[in-house]
Parts: C-alpha cells; sequence; structure tokens
C-alpha cells in the first residue's frame, strides 16, 4: 500500500487546475493514475483525496456499520456518496477543482497545500492551514496522551 507524507505547496491556477505532487502520483498506481476520487473532510476546511482501492475499502467499512434498511443509515450514505466525485489527472498531472470545491475549502487566493495521511492525502488552502494546525506543543502533548492509552490498553 502506498504511505502519503510531507507537506507539499502548489498554487491553483485561476480556472482551479492544480498539479498534484510528483511524489504523490509516482505512488499511485494502474487505474489511480489517471483518477482519484475526492471529497469535502466531514470535520474540516479541506479536501480528502482517495486512491480508488482506499475509497472502497472506506466504503465498504461505512457500509458494513449501516443497516441499509434503516431510512437515517440510507441518508448517511447518500449524503457521504453525493459529496464525492472522481478527479482525472490531465495530461500534465493536474486536477480540475469544481468551484464548489473551491468553495469549501475557503481558497480565496492561488496557494495549497498537500498533505500526506498515509492511505490518502488532503488540500488545504494554505491561509485556512495555517489558521487551524495544531502547534508543535499541542501535537506532542496528543501523542503523549495516545502514547498513555496505549500503554494502558484503553
Amino acid at each position: 500500500m502506498s504511505t502519503f507524507i510531507g507537506k507539499y505547496e502548489a498554487k491553483a491556477d485561476v480556472k482551479g487546475r492544480v498539479f498534484v505532487p510528483a511524489a504523490y502520483r509516482k505512488l499511485l498506481s494502474g487505474d489511480d493514475r489517471e483518477r482519484l476520487v475526492v471529497r469535502k473532510d466531514v470535520d474540516h476546511d479541506c479536501l480528502i483525496f482517495y486512491p480508488e482501492r482506499v475509497w472502497e475499502q472506506k466504503l465498504g467499512l461505512l457500509r458494513a456499520g449501516l443497516n441499509e434498511w434503516d431510512a437515517a443509515d440510507q441518508m448517511l450514505l447518500l449524503a457521504f456518496a453525493e459529496e464525492a466525485e472522481w478527479l482525472e489527472f490531465d495530461s500534465q498531472g493536474r486536477v480540475l477543482l469544481s468551484k464548489e470545491n473551491r468553495q469549501a475549502i475557503a481558497l480565496e487566493g492561488s496557494e495549497v497545500l498537500f498533505i500526506g495521511m498515509f492511505d490518502r492525502f488532503a488540500l488545504w488552502s494554505k491561509a485556512r492551514y495555517e489558521q487551524v494546525k495544531l502547534s508543535r506543543e499541542d501535537v506532542s502533548e496528543r501523542l503523549k496522551e495516545i502514547s498513555e492509552k496505549l500503554r494502558s490498553g484503553r
């Protein structure tokens, strides 16, 4: 499985096209080299890019946790799928972000950040990410909390 790590700066052009970092494109295989699934993150003002096989795994987990005969569960599944879309790479390794997706990440300028999330990667407006990112001290504190939970078996 590919591991997307690191942070890469890029620029979106006036049409909303942005180069996916070459380091990330090299990790994609098969059909993933031609297209990805993108959806707005549930909790943050960023877009999440999924290779197709990772998207299928996530959908499988979601569907396994839902009852297809329950109306509320059906609406949750519909909402999750409705906000997703296929993005195809052009010949130069760019993807075209829809106007809705540019608005969803509060992209006012052209500066964006790609940030690896191991099996997928995120796209943020650079300005928005700078507003919400955790400080080094916050990250250190959270890692300590997680380490304690792992040691205690919770």
